[in-house]
């Protein structure tokens, strides 16, 4: 499969796409605390996509060779939960960290994105692995432009997560997306500059590490509900995302709205 090189009319739909998906994730921060049921989250998440958005979730259903079709409209991963978790019965306590992944579809086109949450008074480990996640995919957005590569992009993040200590989770990726889910390229969050593929512009892709706090492996097999992935150590894990454009003098961010967190201050400045 060829990497989609997208046109003005393509760009202006990813922009909404990836907003909306954003604001499903403001619209669901405030219900992430103590006592919720993942399960729930995702009850509320599909109400607002279907009812208020007229979005689709684009992981209903969702059915990639070898998969069983995924059973939710959010993906919600707790703790050592690298990413795909599947929403459920569990409940959210005191000291435990969450990523909810969101994609949207609207009028044919994805947009997908992803935040950390701390429920409460959560360990040092857990807040300093969340926050140092978060600086990692900024500072592999941060390379995103004309001819750098999908390398500059893999060594930024993984030399600030290993320079912390951690460890980048290698089986999962970022991906190229549009009309389609999941397409070329793979972005892998490790790397060597001026590596892999050369970036141009209209290229549209996400950027998503995944940092685990102990050892970088996942366990095999998938869980029992055939998606939720793991760390093999049971070490907390986390990951953040955003839909990334590159545009003909750097990048755009598709995935930001009014709650969105800011940027980290080495960004800003």
């Amino acid at each position: 499969m060829s990497i989609t090189l997208h046109t003005a009319e393509d760009i202006e739909k990813m922009r909404i796409a990836g907003r909306l998906g954003s604001e499903v994730l403001d619209y669901i921060t405030p219900f992430v605390k103590a006592g919720v049921t993942t399960g729930e989250l995702d009850r509320l998440c599909h109400d607002y996509m279907v009812n208020v958005q007229g979005t689709i979730p684009a992981t209903l259903n969702y059915t990639p060779p070898g998969h069983v079709p995924y059973p939710a409209s959010i993906c919600t991963s707790v703790n050592h939960q690298v990413c795909h978790g599947v929403p459920g019965t569990r409940v959210l306590k005191n000291g435990d960290i969450i990523n909810i992944d969101i994609t949207v579809i609207k009028d044919g086109y994805h947009g997908d994105n992803s935040r950390m949450f701390i429920i409460g008074d959560a360990s040092v480990l857990a807040k300093r692995l969340c926050s140092i996640t978060y600086e990692c995919m900024w500072l592999g957005i941060q390379q995103v432009k004309p001819d750098a590569t999908l390398g500059d992009i893999g060594h930024a993040i993984q030399k600030h997560a290993e320079g912390a200590g951690f460890s980048i989770v290698q089986e999962y990726c970022g991906h190229g997306i549009g009309r389609r889910f999941h397409e070329e390229p793979q972005v892998v969050h490790y790397g060597r500059p001026g590596t892999g593929v050369r970036l141009k512009p209209g290229m549209i892709f996400t950027i998503e590490p995944m940092i685990n706090a102990g050892r970088r492996h996942v366990k095999p097999p998938l869980s029992s509900d055939g998606w939720t992935v793991v760390t093999k150590d049971h070490s907390l894990s986390a990951q953040w995302e955003h839909t990334i454009l590159v545009t003909d003098s750097g990048y755009e961010v598709l995935t930001l709205s009014a709650g969105s967190p800011q940027p980290p201050a080495f960004i800003q400045a």
